[in-house]
This record gives structure tokens, C-alpha cells and sequence, in this order.
């Protein structure tokens, strides 16, 4: 099989990032496009975003998640402490998120330190699920091996009569996680290939270093 995608190009033609006018703070950034992408027409989900982790087999490996809330401090997002996403964070919490969105023309690279947040937390999100998420966090040992489909539907229905009339309670194994940044770089698409490229560093102050990439 050979496909030939040299000729798949696109010019992009959207505003300027310019250094001059971005704010000192780079969650402040991300809050102005990620509300952006939020009321743009046709990005469905502006939440999504991929993580990248180094599993325990020594590769890395990118999958999609949904960002559930970013504070001054982070990215929240959730997941099976025991799932392979989960145990390869718990081993090496250097992990790098992407968010991409094509319409504007924009994405941003983040890389930061994942850890664990309060189980108080994790309970409150846990308890605005719907009532077929919770029991599917109950039902799914994700990223294990199972037989077939239907042996995966006999286990939900399972937790189904369990908790039937009753609150489900959160998996002690399922919870948030936070990435906390160290670098996140602003990229907006450019005509000819010139992209511009905005980098904000981590210093050991605290301060963030501003920096322009070339494309």
C-alpha cells in the first residue's frame, strides 16, 4: 500500500501572534482561545485534547481525553488510576498535552508534571457523571485484556443491580489527575509555512520566560 500525501496543503491566513500583545501569564492565553475555540462553529468539543505518556514498555503513547477544568495551577482531567494511561503517569509524571483546533487555525503544547488531586475532588466530579458513566468506571478494568463484548455488557449489568435504587459511590482506583506546566507553547497557523510560534518557560522563580520559535 502506498499513498502519496505530498500534494495535501493548506495556507493558513489567520491573525498574527505577536509577542508585544499576549499577557505575562499563559493560563490567561489559554482561557481567551480556548473560550474562542469554545463559541467557534464547528469545533465540537473544545475540551479534547491528547495526553502523551512513556508507558511501562519504554514507548511513548498519545490518546485522546477530555480536559474537565484549568485553574491558575493546571489541567484537570480523569481516568482509571489502573489503566495503562494511569500506571505509566504513576512512573513517570512528565507527561505533554496538545490541544488542536483546525478551524482557528491554532494549537498550544503543553508539557508539565502529573499528579493525583484530592479524592474530595475526584468525589465532586465523580457525582455530576450520569448515572451510566459512574457504573461504567465500576465496570471497565481499562486497558485489560476481556473475551468479547458481550462478557464486557454482562459486567455492567452486574454493577447494575448492585447499585440499583442506591448513590454510586467513586472507585478508589478512579480519579483526577492535574498537569501542572512547566513550558506551554502558543502556535498559530501562518501563510507560507511561516507560523508563529509563542513559547512560555517555567523560570525558577516562578516567572514565565517569553520566548518567539521559529516555524
Amino acid at each position: 500500500m502506498e499513498n502519496d500525501l505530498s500534494n495535501y496543503r493548506k495556507s493558513y491566513e489567520r491573525n498574527p501572534l505577536i509577542k508585544e500583545n499576549i499577557p505575562e501569564n499563559p493560563m490567561e492565553l489559554f482561557q481567551k482561545w480556548f473560550y474562542e475555540a469554545d463559541a467557534t462553529d464547528g469545533i465540537e468539543e473544545a475540551n479534547v485534547m491528547s495526553i502523551s505518556t512513556l508507558g511501562l514498555d519504554g514507548f511513548p503513547k498519545t490518546r485522546i481525553v477530555l480536559l474537565k477544568k484549568f485553574t491558575w495551577e493546571g489541567f484537570i482531567f480523569y481516568t482509571n488510576y489502573d489503566s495503562e494511561k494511569g500506571r505509566a503517569i504513576l512512573n513517570d509524571p512528565k507527561v505533554s498535552l496538545n490541544f488542536f483546533w483546525h478551524s482557528l487555525e491554532r494549537q498550544i503544547v503543553i508539557k508539565g508534571h502529573a499528579e493525583k488531586i484530592a479524592p474530595n475532588l475526584s468525589d465532586g466530579y465523580f457525582e455530576s457523571r450520569p448515572k451510566g458513566s459512574q457504573l461504567g468506571a465500576w465496570a471497565s478494568e481499562q486497558s485489560q485484556e476481556i473475551d468479547s463484548r458481550e462478557a464486557l455488557d454482562e459486567k455492567l449489568n452486574q454493577f447494575e443491580k448492585k447499585f440499583e435504587g442506591q448513590e454510586i459511590p467513586r472507585p478508589e482506583n478512579w480519579g483526577g489527575f492535574i498537569v501542572k506546566p512547566v513550558s506551554i507553547e502558543f502556535w498559530q497557523g501562518r501563510p507560507n509555512r511561516m507560523h508563529d510560534r509563542i513559547l512560555y518557560a517555567l523560570q525558577k522563580d516562578y516567572n514565565w520566560k517569553i520566548s518567539r520559535l521559529q516555524p
